[in-house]
């Protein structure tokens, strides 16, 4: 199609594509069976938390990664009612990924050897995510659905140009393919626990908590987090409820 004035379009909601970020037991899977009409795209299994949940379907764990584009082709190709896709989880993905990119090369036994060195492993390790980011696209664009990406999180340096390096949480993935799955997206949610920490001067700090878990949503140093809503302040998040429902299409 040209490109044109009489292809000008107004700004309408659109399902979202979502990436949520957290240590173990957060409650990520939780958070992300409550959207709308939720299929799980399995690369382990971490649904124990979502048994008796009827309402979510899930694809067998896959082996290979051939296997989760044939989920994709099922999904655009086959009727259903699903709204919303989750990919569970993309660290465990980078796992499957890692070990059919060294097994492609006989002579490499890791990642760093593969392919010839000198980080062309991580280059298709990123191109591998970077196909699984688009075909997850597709369906959010042809089929309507929304995406949520689930990753653990891991901790990094940052190096800034003009300040001193510092230390964030960021996705447990090569620094390559973490764009895949926080640039082109709606929304990359952090989930973090409500902190303090006890001892007087002069005393070792302790940490301590409240339960209480929070989705932050915003830019900030100590995490990888973003929005494209407006969203200002983290959300308080409560298991069983959708902090983001006002956000997302289907519900």
């Amino acid at each position: 199609m040209a490109i044109t004035l009489k292809s000008l379009q107004s700004p309408t909601k659109r399902p979202a594509i979502i990436t949520l970020v957290g240590e173990g037991g957060m409650g990520k899977t939780s958070l992300a069976a409550m959207f709308p009409n939720p299929v799980f795209i399995r690369t382990e299994d971490g649904t124990k938390s979502i048994e008796g949940m009827d309402h979510v379907a899930l694809f067998p764990v896959v082996k290979e990664s051939s296997e989760i584009f044939e989920a994709f082709e099922s999904l655009r190709t086959e009727e259903h009612n699903f709204k919303t896709l989750v990919i569970d989880s993309i660290t465990q993905l980078d796992v499957l990924l890692q070990r059919e990119i060294i097994a492609s090369d006989p002579k490499a036994k890791s990642i760093n050897q593969a392919l010839g060195g000198y980080g062309a492993g991580y280059s298709a390790l990123s191109a591998a995510h970077e196909r699984i980011r688009r075909y997850a696209g597709f369906l959010n664009e042809e089929k309507g659905m929304n995406v949520v990406f689930i990753a653990h999180a891991d901790s990094e340096t940052v190096e800034p140009p003009d300040a001193e390096p510092y230390i964030r949480y960021t996705m447990r993935l090569h620094k390559k393919s973490v764009g895949h799955y926080s640039d082109n997206v709606d929304l990359v949610g952090f989930l973090k626990l409500k902190t303090y920490t006890t001892g007087g001067e002069g005393e070792k700090k302790r940490a301590g908590t409240t339960g209480e878990r929070y989705l932050s949503c915003v830019p900030t140093p100590s995490h990888i987090s973003k929005n494209r809503y407006g969203i200002t302040d983290p959300i308080k998040f409560t298991l069983g409820e959708n902090p983001l429902e006002q956000y997302i299409t289907g519900v």
